[in-house]
């Protein structure tokens, strides 16, 4: 049920999610009957990465394969710095939480003897992708999940607000300050609660180019670390190789599972440039392949996806979401080949997170794209995301079920910061173009500077405060990334193209750290590095 949010105010017992994609949808309902407020700035089923996902879900269901093969795999990837428990604990928690999915009425693609159908992605040794409708996996999930939380009388449901503030009192989180999402004039608004789970997606719209929804802007990851939370691996950021190309923002995504139908990628001379640089061309792990495309639109040459062959006239029964996308462009797949490059798809750092769920602040608990659990390591394996979001949802849900109810939060007095402040378009466009400049596929120490000084100053600055949020996540973002003085995973630095064994860690760091990197690069003009937390 929806509630109007003034009334809920007085309401300090709840625990209350942040986010409507499929980590907060899914806590929600694991969650019941214990009463919960959901905080979602886009109406239900909107506004979500996870309903934009066309692989789907990971899982070892199919004969012959296993967890531990999947955990391999996720491990081969993950840039020597993936939680080996943590990727195995997941892949052994797949099965289950599918068939919670089922349950609750997601139509999942079937063989013709009843079977769950899987199909295969880059860097996956076997067919485990389960999918809906071929390419439509996050979409029917998110409806699924929206229509029973809508149904499960213990979540209220309040739409259209967004989390700009996180409240605590003596490392404790005490509540959220919300203000109505698009209208920063409007008066903020205090929610007690001393039970606080963040799953507000990733940080796509940080970047000029990008496959993920608006609300995708990192400002979760923000309100956290402006709470002192302990940011983890904020530097690696995953690039889709194969974003369609045709003007819009965000960018419409050709999934990687056309690849695995067996889809080419060609330059704009007819030539296949993936075969040359890894063994396994077109399904190599996907910085790679974001690489190639990158290196091939940088020469000039233009890439291409290239389904005729593979998939022709049947491109669109078996992925019409991707064929609609590109008929709305005015090019027909199965007769032409499809314009791509490299977008900004998915962020393996994150709110760092123990086991449960857990941060490093007391009362809060991080899911999804929002949370760095260690599974993904320095670049995540395809169609991970999905099962690592309901794994920790999951996790979460029985985590806080188990604890007592927290006495009341007392609210301050006044609010954290009382005016939101128009968001100045001209400095958010700037952002977004500094971040894929600097921040984007290939980076250096003197774009990384750049970049650390302009998101430092936007920080300091910004009127608004969705603006501030935004510089926030980029300045951790930036700043990881300058201190990282090698290439590793999606992290790629052309002044240090080699992996460092000795960096083979997984960054733990603070905002407070990477504003001593900033003032660093203030004081003088080669800042000292300043070495982050390690895990």
């Amino acid at each position: 049920m929806t509630n109007n949010i003034h009334d809920l105010t007085r309401t300090s017992d709840d625990v209350v999610i942040v986010g409507g994609g499929l980590a907060g949808l899914f806590c929600a309902l694991k969650l019941a009957p214990r009463p919960v407020t959901l905080i979602s700035a886009a109406p239900l089923g909107q506004g979500a990465s996870s309903a934009w996902a066309q692989g789907g879900i990971a899982a070892a269901v199919a004969e012959g394969d296993t967890p531990e093969a999947h955990a391999a795999d996720t491990i081969a990837v993950g840039g020597g710095i993936v939680d080996e428990a943590v990727a195995l604990g997941i892949a052994r928690e797949a099965g289950p939480r599918i068939h919670d999915l089922l349950a609750y009425g997601v139509p999942f693609d079937r063989d013709l003897e009843g079977r769950l159908a899987v199909g295969r992605e880059a860097a996956h040794s076997a067919r485990r992708i389960v999918h809906v409708r071929g390419d439509g996996a996050g979409t029917a999930i998110i409806a699924a999940l929206s229509e029973a939380v809508r149904r499960t009388p213990s979540i209220r449901l309040i739409e259209g607000f967004v989390a700009e503030a996180l409240l605590t009192e003596d490392g404790a989180v005490t509540g959220l300050q919300l203000r109505e999402a698009g209208n920063a004039a409007a008066r903020p608004v205090l929610l007690a609660s001393r039970t606080v789970v963040l799953a507000t997606g990733g940080i796509g719209h940080l970047y000029a180019v990008t496959t993920n929804p608006l609300e995708a802007n990192g400002s979760g990851l923000a309100i956290a670390a402006r709470a002192g939370a302990v940011i983890a691996d904020p530097e690696f950021v995953q690039f889709h190789p194969t974003a369609i190309m045709v003007g819009r923002d965000p960018a419409p995504l050709a999934t990687e599972a056309l690849r695995g139908e067996g889809a080419t990628l060609l330059n704009g001379d007819g030539e296949r440039f993936m075969a040359p640089r890894h063994p396994l061309a077109e399904l190599a792990p996907r910085d790679i392949v974001a690489r190639g495309v990158f290196a091939e639109i940088a020469a000039g040459r233009g890439a291409f996806l290239d389904a005729r062959q593979a998939l022709g006239t049947r491109f669109a029964q078996k992925f019409p979401t991707v064929h609609a996308s590109c008929i709305a462009a005015g090019i027909d797949p199965a007769t032409q080949a499809i314009p791509i490059a490299p977008a900004v798809h998915y962020h393996m750092g994150g709110i760092a997170v123990d086991a449960r769920g857990r941060s490093s602040i007391d009362g809060l608990w991080a899911a999804g794209e929002v949370s760095s659990t260690g599974m993904h390591g320095a670049n995540r394996l395809a169609s991970n995301s999905l099962l690592e979001a309901v794994v920790y949802a999951a996790r979460i849900a029985d985590d806080i079920a188990g604890r007592a109810i927290p006495s009341p939060a007392r609210l301050p007095d006044a609010v954290v910061m009382p005016y939101g402040g128009a968001p100045d378009a001209a400095a958010v466009k700037r952002l977004r173009a500094t971040m894929s400049a600097h921040v984007g596929v290939i980076r250096d120490e003197g774009g990384l500077a750049e970049a650390v000084r302009s998101c430092a100053a936007l920080e300091r600055e910004a009127e608004s405060v969705a603006v501030r949020n935004m510089a926030t996540t980029a300045l951790l973002v930036a700043a990881s990334a300058w201190t990282r003085r090698e290439s590793r995973g999606a992290h790629f630095r052309s002044d240090h193209p080699a992996e460092v064994p000795a960096q083979a860690q997984r960054t733990m760091t603070t905002l407070a750290a990477a504003r001593e990197v900033a003032e660093n690069f203030t004081a003088r003009p080669t800042p000292r590095i300043a070495q982050p937390m390690i895990a």
